[in-house]
């Protein structure tokens, strides 16, 4: 198990809903958003898959490029692709905006 975490200081949109999408399985991971007042977002990744920080910090810098919402990500993976992991990060901005 690898634990990474990332900041993105940048993000300054307040948000006041929490989502949950996702399930932990194989090939799957789950992602959990909730609002963060300092005006920072905060991503914690745990993952089975270790040696990929540079791969998550690609799809989360191109995620936060569209996204400056400032939130508390928990991601918990078991092998998703990048592709899963940008849907369901969509999916969840989809649920706190709702």
């Amino acid at each position: 198990m690898e634990h990474l975490k990332f900041d993105y200081p940048s993000a300054t949109r307040l948000v006041t809903n929490k989502a949950h999408v996702g399930v932990v399985g194989s090939g799957e991971l789950e992602v959990l958003m909730q609002p963060d007042v300092t005006g920072t977002a905060h991503v914690s990744i745990l993952t089975s898959v270790t040696g990929f920080s540079s791969s998550w910090k690609a799809v989360l810098d191109r995620f936060f490029s569209k996204f400056d919402g400032a939130v508390r990500i928990d991601i918990n993976d078991a092998g998703a692709t990048p592709g899963a992991v940008m849907l369901r990060l969509e999916q969840a901005v989809e649920v706190i905006e709702q």
